[in-house]
């Protein structure tokens, strides 16, 4: 990262009210790593992104990407992608589980100190909410959400922390995206993924994702942080990145929008 786009980072953690150890994360000195390009506040309220599911994602340049990780944390593998990660001052965003946040909530923390995003992917990973009976859809995902802002920040209030939410294998309804953006959350899919949930060697998980990733430009990506493949591929894909003229985007949700007065 550039010292103007660290300054610009850490000046924008500040004005979320992000905790200080992530602004002192993204103060570290970046010179000569991937980095991380530049931070887009994303207006969660209607958002429905991903083309593996819906009509359009993210406003991204070319070679521009979105780090995604889903269903930790968890501690025989999260703090690897943490470690590689940080190696490279790279910012991601963690969809977690919240019965993985509240079984590690250390974890969340640490993703949050060192300046990654968290959000919500449900408290129990039903396959998928939308197989099952809606009241009990939105029970998990309520559920879910309370979990992982109470393990992260100590208490949850009715409005979520980061108001993104991805679906357990993209088992998505209309009655359940109608709820979802009733509530001001937005749900992001994937443009392409490693497909890290068929077991196979880190070297073949590398060649696959930057085989799909150099067909589509850019995009947002899906990884699983709770797979040990993809630990440790992780670091050789960050290389590969950098090599290839990747740029990584991290997201944050844009501050609630505030009425004024006429």
């Amino acid at each position: 990262m550039s010292p103007a786009a660290c300054r610009a980072a850490l000046a924008l953690l500040v004005c979320l009210g992000a905790a200080s150890p992530s602004a002192a994360a993204m103060a570290q000195d970046c010179t000569g790593k991937l980095g991380t390009s530049r931070v887009m506040q994303v207006d969660p309220v209607g958002l429905q992104v991903g083309t593996k599911h819906f009509p359009q994602t993210l406003d991204l340049a070319e070679r521009e990407v979105v780090l995604t990780f889903d269903d930790g944390p968890l501690p025989g593998t999260t703090p690897a992608v943490l470690k590689a990660l940080a190696r490279e001052c790279v910012r991601a965003s963690f969809f977690v589980i919240g019965r993985n946040a509240a079984a590690h909530p250390d974890l969340l923390r640490r993703e949050i100190a060192e300046g990654h995003t968290v959000a919500h992917h449900s408290m129990t990973h039903p396959m998928t909410l939308a197989d099952i009976s809606y009241d009990k859809a939105v029970a998990d995902i309520e559920k879910g959400i309370k979990a992982d802002d109470k393990a992260a920040y100590g208490a949850s209030g009715t409005r979520p922390r980061v108001p993104f939410f991805r679906f357990p294998g993209f088992g998505a309804s209309p009655e359940l995206l109608d709820y979802l953006k009733g509530r001001g959350i937005g749900v992001f899919g994937a443009d392409l993924w490693a497909s890290d949930w068929n077991p196979m060697t880190p070297e073949e998980q590398l060649t696959l994702v930057m085989a799909r990733l150099d067909h589509a430009g850019r995009g947002i990506i899906l990884f699983h942080d709770t797979r040990a493949q993809t630990a440790r591929m992780l670091p050789a894909f960050l290389t590969a990145l950098k090599e290839k003229g990747y740029r990584v985007v991290h997201i944050v949700p844009a501050p609630p929008q505030t009425a004024t007065a006429p």
